[in-house]
């Protein structure tokens, strides 16, 4: 089983208009709703692979029970674990503009989760740990959640022997790559945050010096960078492509921890993230990917190895 912490779950609307015009009027031609939050989009992407995945974190009001209505409505799961608050879980909007294939996207904050809360969900982590063949930590923290939250639930899962990939910014990314996660999937700007250095290879090199085993970060339309224990690797699809950029990072993600859980080394693990973060794109919401595009690009992303990691 391959467990996704998500303690700021959402339920992500997408709305499609034909153009979007600042200061008027929409009609709104397509509404898409779906269970959300990045752990939640990861899991989902790793039930579409054939993995058994269990998703927790918190839900919570009538956002919440809505989330774990839509959660239950997904075939082959993933299986539901979240813990129950008394705040109103959040929603996330994307509005794609179809005339140019921009997304806007307005992310509410989420509900505050109190002290017995928390307790209440370390102790289902637990519970939920010894099954588990790897762990994902990823997104934003909710309002009472301390910052050092991810780096307590790494040291738990180091403890327990479970691998623990890392997927946030700011100061949770910073407190939490010092408990040595075993891989941080930051982005360019999450990255440029951390270590202050702009330049991709020296931000990378530097975000692994401060404690994770290994640093994989996405930029964007130009693929994957990692520096691993087995080399400096970079990854990228054939070419750009247009469409919902939203969940291609926890795609990405899924890519990884999949690979991972399967044994599967470096090249296969970078060439599966690059082809479901690619076909994420081409599909209409966060969670989802296009099959036949993500069959086809396993065969095409590029994949080079350069120097061994310092």
């Amino acid at each position: 089983m391959i467990l996704t912490v998500t303690l700021n779950t959402a339920v992500d609307l997408t709305y499609a208009v034909p153009a979007l015009v600042p200061h008027s009027s929409h009609r709104v031609t397509e509404v898409t709703e779906r269970p959300g939050g990045k752990g939640v989009n990861v899991a989902r992407v790793l039930s579409a692979l054939g993995h058994d995945t269990v998703v927790t974190g918190f839900a919570g009001g009538a956002t919440g029970a809505q989330l774990r209505r839509l959660l239950g409505t997904l075939p082959h799961g993933p299986a539901d674990a979240l813990v129950p608050v008394a705040g109103n879980t959040r929603r996330t909007l994307a509005v794609v503009d179809r005339s140019t294939g921009d997304t806007t996207q307005l992310n509410e904050p989420g509900p505050h989760i109190g002290a017995d809360e928390w307790a209440a969900f370390l102790r289902t982590y637990g519970d939920l740990l010894p099954g588990a063949e790897a762990v994902a930590l990823c997104g934003s923290l909710p309002p009472g959640i301390h910052v050092g939250a991810y780096a307590e639930l790494i040291r738990l899962a180091r403890s327990a022997g479970v691998p623990v990939l890392l997927d946030t910014g700011g100061e949770p990314l910073r407190r939490g790559i010092a408990a040595r996660p075993d891989l941080v999937k930051p982005n360019a700007d999450e990255l440029a945050k951390l270590t202050g250095a702009r330049e991709p290879l020296r931000a990378t090199r530097d975000a692994r010096r401060r404690g994770a085993h290994s640093v994989v970060a996405s930029l964007g339309a130009d693929g994957l960078l990692a520096v691993t224990p087995d080399g400096i690797w970079r990854a990228a699809p054939p070419s750009a492509v247009r469409g919902n950029p939203t969940g291609a990072g926890d795609s990405a993600v899924a890519g990884l921890l999949s690979a991972l859980a399967e044994g599967l080394g470096w090249h296969d693990r970078l060439t599966r993230a690059v082809a479901l973060s690619t076909a994420t794109v081409l599909a209409p919401a966060a969670g989802e990917f296009d099959r036949p595009a993500y069959e086809d690009l396993l065969t095409r992303v590029s994949v080079e190895q350069h120097a061994p990691a310092a």
